[in-house]
């Protein structure tokens, strides 16, 4: 064979290789199943040129909540966790707290007394350790939590307990020109400081619960200073009213995974055009955990009653995940 002819076969082979090249899975960690394939469709209906569904790019948003929907959420809400371990370490400047609850219990070892008292006592504890300090300390000392803090059942980082389906799903719809936000029940405050590293979200593109904050002018500098008093809680009817206040535009896809996602999946649901509403139902007990309907945290009720009866799509964990988490196997 002249060498010439080779190069003519090499460069054919080259553009055969190509497109299978460029058509790689943008979701390799999902089953191809009903919930793969009906992201995938609304994706090429809403940007496809020529769709009759064609979502113009600056329409296309996507809201996502944390908590159980892009990261765990089991034993305990992270932000939680977080709280109790700075209950642990500022307890040296309190030395009220060994007689006085929720702290005493807490310092104690004793959860389930200090949570006795329900949301006043959990008020508490989140006023307690989140307030009283200008915002950049608070940033830094969740930098330093987020850095070394473990799961207390795999031992992973926190940061290492999110969703890799859910990260690729991310990254595929920013691929495709969408806009991606957290709106989360958890502190703002809390997940900006780390949302752009693990999921490539950037901090003004978070949106969740606050607490008071005012300007303060310490020593000839203007610093924010958080005060003990809830601002916005962005839970449950919170979070449409959330994302009108910070992004004006209602989503065209919404992903949750419990009942206090529920204003926010209607809310985008009742939109005109095309439209996306997800539920991750946790059915995975060997990998992750197996909840909903009677879970004290992450309850999936009412939603997944709502999910089934318009036709939302609602993910197995078990059954449309490969994997769960980066570091399992697949």
């Amino acid at each position: 064979m002249k060498r010439q002819d080779l190069v003519v076969l090499a460069a054919l082979a080259a553009l055969a290789v190509a497109p299978a090249a460029c058509a790689a899975d943008p979701l390799p960690s999902w089953n191809d199943g009903a919930a793969r394939q009906s992201i995938v469709r609304f994706v090429e209906r809403a940007t496809k040129a020529g769709s009759p569904e064609l979502v113009p790019p600056d329409g296309r948003i996507a809201v996502f909540d944390n908590d159980g929907t892009l990261w765990a959420e089991q034993p305990m809400y992270f932000q939680l966790a977080f709280a109790l371990d700075r209950v642990t370490a500022l307890a040296p400047q309190h030395p009220e707290w060994p007689t006085q609850e929720p702290f005493a219990s807490l310092l104690n070892g004793d959860m389930k007394g200090a949570l006795a008292g329900g949301e006043r006592a959990l008020g508490q504890l989140m006023m307690a350790t989140h307030a009283g300090m200008t915002s950049d300390e608070f940033e830094n000392v969740v930098v330093d939590w987020i850095a070394t803090a473990k799961h207390p059942t795999t031992g992973q980082l926190y940061t290492e307990m999110v969703y890799q389906p859910m990260l690729e799903l991310l990254a595929y719809l920013r691929a495709n020109g969408f806009k991606t936000y957290i709106v989360s029940g958890g502190g703002v405050e809390f997940m900006r400081p780390w949302t752009e590293r693990v999921y490539g979200i950037p901090p003004e593109q978070v949106i969740g619960s606050s607490i008071k904050t005012t300007l303060e002018v310490r020593d000839g500098h203007p610093v924010l200073v958080r005060l003990p008093e809830i601002n916005f809680v962005d839970d449950g009817p919170g979070k449409p009213v959330g994302i009108q206040m910070q992004i004006g535009r209602r989503p065209v896809a919404a992903f949750g995974n419990s009942d206090g996602d529920l204003q926010m999946l209607q809310w985008t649901a009742a939109g005109s055009g095309p439209r996306f509403c997800l539920y991750v139902h946790h059915t995975d007990a060997e990998r992750e955990w197996a909840y909903d309907r009677a879970s004290a945290i992450g309850r999936l009720d009412k939603g997944l009653d709502e999910a089934n009866a318009r036709g939302w799509t609602v993910v197995d964990m078990k059954a449309d995940w490969k994997r769960v988490f980066a570091f399992d196997r697949q």
